[in-house]
């Protein structure tokens, strides 16, 4: 699925990984508690060689939810951006504004 001059970049820790044998590396040897789960939330594409996930991923202790930016040529993807980004508590000081999301509804 990898191209041969696949990146891999996350901006917010400003680090990037080149290769596909790289990103493999790096996921077997990524510390998990458990075998990663992952519920596909919503996925964008455009008909050229575009498209950028929402996926929430857990390893049974651990969830998080990244949103990455595919770029893919010949059917291979030669390029990944994701964040990562933590969660946090609502603000108090505009909760009279806000409803809180129900992360089982799409709505």
């Amino acid at each position: 699925m990898l191209s041969e001059q696949f990146i891999l970049e996350w901006p917010q820790s400003n680090e990037r990984i080149r290769g596909a044998a790289r990103f493999a590396q790096m996921n077997s040897e990524y510390p998990a508690e458990g075998p990663w789960r992952f519920t596909v939330n919503r996925v964008v594409a455009n008909t050229g060689h575009e498209a950028v996930s929402d996926v929430t991923v857990t390893d049974g202790a651990l969830t998080a939810r990244a949103i990455s930016f595919f770029s893919a040529e010949a059917g291979k993807i030669t390029k990944i951006v994701e964040y990562w980004p933590e969660p946090y508590a609502a603000p108090v000081n505009r909760a009279h504004l806000v409803e809180l999301i129900d992360e089982k509804s799409p709505y």
